[in-house]
């Protein structure tokens, strides 16, 4: 049923996996013991004890058939990204109608921190293909989720971590990332987020060869002086404003795609969509701003509205929108 995995620049820590077109979900479970000898056993007996798989992808059949919406060439479609901080937690405090109202055709979310969608998500009707990409081994960790009114062509997922999705449609691909952040004293900056920026980057302009391309979600940097409070407090001391990151994204800019809220905002401050629990950040708007769209620049012009949601609460991101013809 499935096809050997394609490996397109891709390190070892971050493999790309295809997923057939049946597929409704993918999640991390605990995968029923099988008859084997106990490890003691197994190093008496010279042979090693096997591992017990934690990662399944399988296909849930419904009774009755989905209906999808088309997606008809030079349509418009909005779609809306936001980290939850956690599914679960996001629900209790209004998220699913958050979700419900949005109006979005493709729904994005990161940390999802669940290995199943609660009934609230489960249950929307308005979201027939609905994917969730958990941590391979960490259950309450990082996790991506997809919701959408149309069925993609073919969707890839990074196989271990819980940070990326890729759906391909009829006229592009549409992406929603998770990427890793540098960690409490940067201790993540030269290795895990290293090998990240530079496999995305080979990934995405592969990919802009074949089809245009939409990128969204939260991307941990923030680029600018202006996309963040205090940022000389923070210059090369805190992840998410070193030059190593923020020249990434600059890198990715330059090989032909768009910061699509900085280019209609140039100069606008205090536009933030991440802020910390801590100080009563939120509230004094000391922010940053870390979640983006980033898009080919050849569908630039087809930009209708982008959109900063900081009305929003529920997380400590707040979600972003964007209006587009593909």
């Amino acid at each position: 049923m499935f096809r050997v995995a394609r490996e397109i620049f891709a390190p070892k820590s971050y493999r790309i996996a295809p997923l057939c077109n049946l597929i409704s979900t993918i999640s991390v479970v605990t995968m029923p013991p099988k008859k084997r000898a106990s490890k003691k056993a197994a190093e008496e007996e010279g042979t090693p004890a096997k591992k017990q798989k934690v990662f399944s992808v399988f296909e849930k059949k419904e009774k009755v058939p989905k209906v999808y919406k088309e997606l008809k060439t030079g349509e418009t479609v909005k779609i809306f990204s936001w980290n939850v901080a956690g599914l679960r937690a996001v629900l209790k405090k209004n998220g699913a109608k958050v979700i419900e109202d949005c109006g979005a055709d493709i729904v994005f979310l990161q940390e999802t921190k669940c290995n199943e969608f609660p009934d609230e998500i489960a249950q929307l009707a308005a979201y027939p293909y609905k994917l969730l990409h958990a941590h391979k081994e960490k259950s309450g960790y990082a996790g991506v989720a997809m919701l959408s009114k149309f069925k993609p062509l073919k969707v890839e997922h990074a196989d271990e971590d819980g940070r990326l999705i890729i759906a391909e449609f009829e006229h592009c691909y549409v992406l929603g990332s998770y990427v890793p952040n540098s960690g409490r004293g940067l201790v993540n900056l030269t290795t895990t987020r290293r090998a990240w920026e530079d496999w995305m980057l080979e990934k995405l302009k592969a990919m802009d060869k074949e089809k245009p391309v939409v990128y969204t979600g939260d991307m941990n940097v923030a680029h600018e002086e202006i996309d963040l409070k205090n940022p000389k407090s923070n210059a090369n001391k805190t992840a998410g404003f070193t030059d190593q990151e923020r020249s990434d994204f600059t890198k990715m800019l330059e090989a032909g795609f768009v910061d699509v809220y900085r280019r209609r905002n140039p100069e606008e401050e205090g536009a933030y969509t991440f802020w910390s629990y801590l100080g009563g950040a939120r509230a004094k708007n000391v922010g940053w701003r870390l979640d983006y769209f980033v898009i080919s620049e050849r569908l630039y012009n087809n930009v209708e509205s982008c959109k900063i949601h900081d009305e929003v609460a529920g997380s400590d991101h707040c979600p972003v929108s964007l209006e587009i013809k593909l």
